[in-house]
């Protein structure tokens, strides 16, 4: 206030060196607020990382519990007794100020604080995890880890050569291949604990990158004991013509799909790209399916229609893998819903090793 009233007399006057003072003085002002706010900061962090203080220690107690929902599973998992687990989370909640977990709830929640924290452990996860495998790298892959994410159809029949073929070349990188749902598996490959996965599902393009391993076109599969195929020999497509392609041609002819309306129906669940496809579809063509069946994996649906106990939507690139047989009945579909691509995701963002550069190098040849 001091310095403001022995400048008042040079500012009021409306001249230029009146204007130059204000300037200096606002000026003066801001670098005042800045510093206070600085130094406010740099007091704040000293007293949150005083004595050791550090909130991220013991991170992976609460990352335990947070996986387990539960803190004697957790305790089980980490070989340390409950109590001890449960004073260890405490420690950390009382040096954030806050609980990260309502313990009122079964299975466990977490508060709207432990949300955020979970959120940056694994944020410091993913930076461990990528100086690693940069380290790994300069060790030209003497060693190393690769984690591939697949479902029932991809790690039974797509998967298992691509990973000879790799550890062939590299046999010092531990292969771990994780057989789940499309749904989860994208969750596992968000929270970085899969390196990869391949799907025919579309994932989001904010949070994950890929490359197209190939195309995929869905078809009908029909029991041969159904009544309907004998007024639908002209739409029949052998199986052969599936292997090497030649089904795609536009001189085949695609079935009329609502010939199959009253028929029962084997449907993947709406999480599934081939349960949303397959409904769509359906839509496409003014019915909705009798569905007698809803199922996780392409590959139980294939098996159970093998049985004639209902129709399904199975990709080319199953019935190109899968054993052969002559209890199904094979339709070409109509329009654009029926053609997909099946690609290899990863973490956008995320350091890529040299390892899933040399994966997918084998998966992708140029």
């Amino acid at each position: 206030s001091s310095i403001v009233t022995l400048l008042l007399p040079f500012i009021l006057p409306a001249n230029h060196f009146g204007s130059f003072l204000l300037v200096v003085l606002i000026i003066y002002t801001c670098y005042n607020i800045i510093k206070y706010i600085y130094f406010y900061r740099l007091y704040s962090l000293k007293v949150i990382f005083s004595k050791g203080d550090n909130m991220f220690q013991g991170m992976k107690y609460v990352y335990e519990v947070y996986k387990e929902k539960s803190f004697s599973k957790a305790a089980a998992s980490l070989f340390i007794s409950q109590p001890s687990l449960s004073a260890n989370v405490k420690r950390i909640e009382n040096r954030i100020g806050s609980p990260i977990f309502d313990r009122s709830t079964k299975p466990l929640q977490l508060t709207e604080v432990g949300e955020h924290y979970i959120q940056a452990i694994e944020k410091i996860m993913d930076i461990e995890n990528n100086l690693k495998n940069f380290i790994r790298d300069l060790g030209d892959l003497k060693t190393g880890t690769l984690n591939i994410g697949g479902s029932n159809f991809f790690s039974s029949w797509v998967l298992p050569s691509l990973i000879a073929d790799f550890s062939q070349k590299f046999p010092n990188i531990q292969i771990s291949l994780v057989e789940e749902s499309s749904a989860n598996l994208s969750l596992l490959l968000q929270a970085g604990k899969l390196d990869l996965m391949i799907d025919n599902c579309i994932l989001d393009e904010q949070i994950f990158d890929h490359y197209v391993y190939q195309k995929e076109h869905l078809l009908l599969a029909v029991p041969k004991s159904y009544s309907v195929n004998t007024r639908l020999q002209e739409y029949q497509i052998p199986i052969e013509t599936i292997h090497d392609g030649s089904f795609l041609s536009p001189e085949v002819l695609s079935v009329p799909l609502n010939s199959f309306a009253n028929e029962p129906f084997i449907i993947l669940r709406s999480d599934n790209d081939t349960g949303k496809r397959a409904l769509t579809i359906c839509q496409e063509n003014n019915f909705t399916p009798h569905t007698i069946f809803r199922l996780d994996q392409q590959m139980t649906a294939y098996n159970i229609a093998c049985s004639g106990m209902g129709i399904t939507f199975i990709g080319d690139l199953l019935l190109a893998s899968a054993p052969a047989t002559s209890e199904l009945i094979f339709y070409k579909l109509p329009g654009k819903n029926c053609n997909r691509n099946v690609s290899f995701y990863w973490k956008k963002g995320r350091y890529i090793s040299r390892a899933m550069e040399e994966f997918l190098k084998i998966a992708l040849p140029q």
